[in-house]
């Protein structure tokens, strides 16, 4: 297992810390909205043509407001799918949300540093405060993007490129779907134990979200995944080994950054060993200390030292270390452990600030909280206007420090010149055949039997059957087994059966021959089937690979990533002794 370096990192991180929160409370209510007048610093001095981009972040925001300062830690969502052209209903909502009609005008009026775009389905554990959705296809992400960077370069900080972040984990948490490659899910991508594909398959999402104006994602998963009922983290994390996935997390970042678009790490410190739903409540860390370094911080440090550029702080109570406090608003948890023991040096995000969790102070309060306790940027915060008012007001008042705050736009803007140094890919890229071949070699070598013999084909026609609501993956199956020779029926015949996120028990089917699961395979235990199969993921990628498995033209290579009650990893590949 690889260890976790508790303490080691140099004193000199420790010590700049500390600096940077000097006099900050983390407990400090916030002031009242301020109308101030704005507060200009004197303009600093131009870097030298070679400066690097840290030095360049230092000069410019020796130059900012405190209210371009406030805006450049912001990274909200915003209603519609171009920068400039609304419908009325998108309309009505960033009036609600802003007093804006358009996302250009929010970034204008908020002077933000960053955007997020969001959108959901029904099967996404996290759509609980995903309000609106603003992605649809390649052709759309692209001018939106576009033109939310035009309306970030007329800002005072605009030679630093707007962040454009989006959740795009694969599997069940996948913002961007139409006209894409679609990548398998964590948990597959850690049954085929293959760092490199993992790598290669990440690299190839990096070039896509480039092309399409991305330069965050809020992936990859570090969460060890320690609680078999969660349906929250579940198949987004590789596994439950922390040594196995700390070397997926690291495949995953080398790849996405590769491309020039941000990996992050999340939910610090981890969010795999409890059932609860960070969206709406708070989730308690019971594990010790030594089970925190252990059995949840390897990853992160793995994907640390990959060189992450960002980590995303979890709304968990972590017991361990600071009990009663979410981990997102602790400095004990952030600045302590994860910068001053672990030495992250990039910028810590927040996790949603209109979940639950961070919902129990107004939300100014919470937005100096998070500032203060460590975070550098405050994702979706809850009522804009008065975080952005909450955050002013604390810093005219005392209750977040200007040293702070500076600090935090400094890394800030520092990852922005640092992404910008990377030009984006064409268009043509996205979909591309040398993608789709990545993406087809993991989620092949994901496929996993975990009972009947091996390398046997089905015999005669096949009939294949889903639960509810998985026409289109039952569809996308029917298609790859047809093109792989094996005839396919509407009844009778051999049953394939599908069941994937949320499904239940009652959701199996009796009398089917095989069952599928596609996401985590916890629910294999209880079907009577005599061939039992996981994909972790409903992709066209990972069907195509079940499709090569059922006819026969490929083994099922996968370990189930997770222990799985009353069934091995595989029931093919050798037990280990």
């Amino acid at each position: 297992m690889a260890s976790v370096r508790l303490g080691t990192r140099a004193l000199a991180t420790l010590l700049l810390a500390a600096a940077g929160i000097a006099g900050c409370d983390a407990s400090a209510p916030t002031a009242a909205p301020t109308t101030a007048a704005s507060t200009q610093p004197p303009p600093a001095a131009t870097p030298r043509a070679d400066a690097s981009p840290a030095e360049r972040a230092a000069a410019l925001a020796g130059t900012l407001s405190d209210e371009d300062l406030v805006g450049q830690v912001l990274m909200p969502y915003a209603y519609g799918s171009s920068a400039t052209d609304v419908t009325p209903g998108n309309k009505a909502g960033n009036q609600q949300l802003a007093g804006v009609d358009t996302p250009a005008e929010m970034v204008a009026k908020y002077r933000l540093g960053g955007l997020i775009l969001v959108g959901f389905s029904a099967d996404d554990p996290t759509s609980k405060n995903q309000g609106t959705t603003n992605v649809d296809n390649p052709k759309q992400v692209r001018g939106l993007t576009t033109g939310l960077q035009a309306a970030s370069a007329k800002l005072a900080a605009g030679s630093a490129p707007l962040l454009i972040g989006t959740d795009q984990e694969y599997g069940v948490v996948t913002r961007i779907k139409t006209g894409v490659t679609a990548l398998p899910s964590a948990m597959g991508a850690g049954a085929a134990e293959d760092p490199r594909l993992t790598e290669d398959a990440w690299r190839a999402a990096g070039d896509e979200l480039s092309a399409l104006g991305l330069n965050v994602d809020f992936a990859p998963v570090a969460d060890v995944l320690g609680a078999a009922d969660s349906t929250v983290i579940g198949s987004r994390s590789f596994g439950s080994d922390p040594t196995k996935v700390s070397a997926q997390v690291a495949g995953a970042v080398r790849g996405l950054q590769a491309s020039g678009v941000a990996a992050t790490l999340k939910h610090f410190p981890g969010h795999g060993h409890t059932s609860g739903d960070s969206h709406s409540t708070l989730p308690s860390l019971a594990q010790d200390r030594r089970g925190l370094d252990r059995g949840d911080l390897p990853p992160f440090v793995a994907g640390i030292d990959a060189g992450a550029k960002l980590v995303m702080s979890g709304h968990l109570d972590v017991r361990a270390i600071d009990p009663g406090t979410p981990a997102t608003f602790s400095h004990k948890v952030l600045t302590d452990v994860l910068r001053g023991q672990l030495g992250f040096k990039g910028v810590v995000i927040t996790d949603g600030m209109n979940m639950a969790p961070a919902k129990r102070w107004p939300a100014g309060e919470a937005a100096v909280r998070a500032l203060n306790a460590g975070n550098d940027i405050l994702l979706m915060p809850d009522k804009l206007p008065e975080a952005y008012n909450g955050l002013l007001s604390g810093l005219r008042s005392g209750g977040l420090a200007r040293a702070r705050l500076v600090e935090a736009v400094a890394r800030v803007l520092t990852l922005k010149f640092e992404l910008a140094a990377k030009p984006a890919p064409a268009m043509s890229t996205v979909g591309s055949a040398t993608h789709r071949r990545a993406a087809d070699k993991l989620a092949a070598a994901a496929v996993t039997q975990l009972r009947g013999a091996c390398g046997t084909a089905l015999r005669g026609p096949v009939q294949v059957t889903a639960a509810g609501g998985r026409e289109t993956t039952r569809g996308l199956l029917v298609n790859a087994l047809r093109a792989a020779g094996v005839e396919v029926v509407t009844s009778g015949g051999t049953v394939v059966h599908l069941v994937g996120y949320g499904d239940e028990p009652g959701d199996l089917s009796e009398g089917a021959a095989v069952t599928v699961a596609m996401d985590t395979p916890y629910l294999l235990a209880k079907s009577n089937s005599p061939v039992l199969l996981a994909t972790y993921s409903s992709s066209q990628s990972s069907m195509t690979g079940l499709a090569a498995v059922l006819a026969g033209k490929a083994q099922p290579t996968g370990r189930s990533p997770v222990p799985v009650t009353g069934l091995p990893p595989s029931s093919c590949t050798p037990q280990p002794g």
